[in-house]
């Protein structure tokens, strides 16, 4: 069950004469600039509207990030129950004015939907209407991340919620990810007749992205022995909790393309920009580069230099943030901590 890749398609930015190599770079003398500073244990990054919005887990907040550096409260949403990875998590938009968030309620795991109202700088949110409630819900492996599809679809990932037999069970929600329609109904296309579920057998699905030619990928935590970068198939198996990693039996499972460990990696929110893709890291503590036509050509970028970094976004003028995620009591934060840091990705054509 694996799917060959298309030839690079390039996309994202206008280039010029020649192939183009994605590398990471900034003004002379930097490696990368804050775009924004003190965020509090935020957990994910959407344009909407021409404005940026940063959700952050614990205070229930979603921010608006004004030109000049500055937080303004978008809105501060109820009944977010922050526990432990609970909280509010991920974020995605669909144009013209829908918002989505994924939080941790009083009855489990929610995915709510809201009108996005004003323009930017003076952003604010209709009441929500609640798509999904009572999904899998712990102190740990929550799921959480949200983004719309080329399909025009809502896509959300499910943690195993410390149950993971429940990831191979298709008549359960945890340990999966999630696809609706953008009004939360059940698209008559789905793998499973009558289910949310697109594929199942994950443990704890952290960053969803999809590559110029629709190949969707998911970067995925692992327990102890490999964290995981999957192609995402309709109706595939990812093997959890009989599997962690490569197992060989693609007739049984589908197996990652790339596998770290743990210790090295962590992998949370991804982007793809030119068909690389570039995996935000939290015990790693790095932006890793993986070339998508090549998966095991990588690259170790930001080691160190950020701590621990939670999600990744292609800007509206092709710079790369990254956001980082050391005030959730597992990192180290410096006094300008959490920040949104930008990274131009530039692109070099062949001279000659």
């Amino acid at each position: 069950m694996r799917r060959v890749l298309g030839p690079w398609v390039l996309a994202g930015m206008i280039l010029l004469n020649g192939c183009a190599t994605p590398t990471v770079s900034d003004q002379p003398g930097s490696s990368s600039a804050a775009l924004a500073t003190g965020l509090e244990a935020p957990w994910s990054m959407v344009y909407a509207q021409g404005s940026l919005l940063v959700s952050e887990r614990d205070s229930g907040r979603i921010l608006e990030i004004l030109d000049s550096g500055q937080l303004r409260e978008v809105a501060r949403l109820d009944g977010v129950a922050a526990k432990g990875e609970g909280g509010l998590l991920g974020l995605a938009f669909l144009a013209p004015d829908q918002l989505y968030a994924y939080s941790t309620g009083g009855s489990g795991n929610r995915i709510q939907q809201f009108t996005l109202q004003g323009t930017p700088g003076s952003l604010s949110l209709s009441p929500p209407r609640t798509l999904l409630d009572a999904l899998p819900s712990a102190s740990i492996h929550n799921g959480g991340r949200l983004a719309v599809g080329p399909d025009g679809m809502l896509y959300a990932s499910v943690g195993d919620a410390a149950n993971s037999e429940q990831a191979q069970d298709i008549h359960q929600l945890g340990g999966k990810i999630l696809r609706m329609a953008p009004d939360g109904s059940i698209p008559e296309d789905n793998p499973f007749a009558g289910s949310y579920v697109y594929s199942y057998g994950h443990r704890n699905v952290q960053g969803m992205a999809w590559s110029s030619n629709g190949t969707m990928y998911a970067s995925e935590f692992g327990q102890n022995t490999w964290d995981e970068l999957n192609i995402i198939e309709a109706g595939g198996n990812y093997g959890w909790p009989l599997v962690e990693g490569s197992a060989g039996t693609t007739d049984l499972h589908i197996d990652p393309i790339a596998q770290w460990a743990p210790s090295e990696a962590s992998p949370s929110g991804i982007a793809i920009v030119q068909d690389t893709l570039y995996m935000s890291n939290l015990r790693g503590q790095l932006l890793r580069s993986v070339r998508l036509d090549s998966p095991s050509d990588q690259e170790e970028l930001l080691k160190g230099e950020h701590g621990r970094l939670r999600d990744a976004l292609l800007s509206e003028n092709g710079d790369l943030l990254i956001l980082t995620n050391n005030t959730d009591g597992r990192g180290n934060p410096t006094p300008q901590d959490d920040q949104i840091v930008r990274i131009k990705v530039a692109t070099h054509s062949p001279t000659g």
